[in-house]
């Protein structure tokens, strides 16, 4: 697994609040940037995942430590997602 060039500390949160706080930091860091997420909800081996294939960003898997930490790539060409509720994808289309 790469070091860390970005870690998100989720301890604690369900997995809606752990999106949103992820979602959010990861707006600026370029393609390539390495997040480990510090995910101690118990769907997180699954979410995760499965968040990571929505919004093609490479998902790197659990790291061997002793705190729960995976590790996400971020991809250049990822999918937007809404900024309230970032496992729905935003809008392409506006509203009339």
């Amino acid at each position: 697994m790469p070091p860390a060039d970005l870690t998100v500390d989720g301890t604690g949160l369900l997995c809606a609040t752990l999106l949103l706080r992820l979602r959010k930091q990861i707006e600026d860091p370029p393609s390539g940037t390495v997040v480990h997420v510090i995910a101690t909800g118990p769907a997180a081996p699954l979410d995760l995942p499965a968040w990571c294939h929505m919004v093609a960003h490479d998902y790197l898997g659990p790291l061997s430590s002793s705190r729960p930490v995976y590790g996400i790539c971020l991809a250049a060409d990822a999918r937007a997602t809404r900024a309230d509720a970032p496992w729905h994808p935003a809008s392409t289309s506006s509203r009339c």
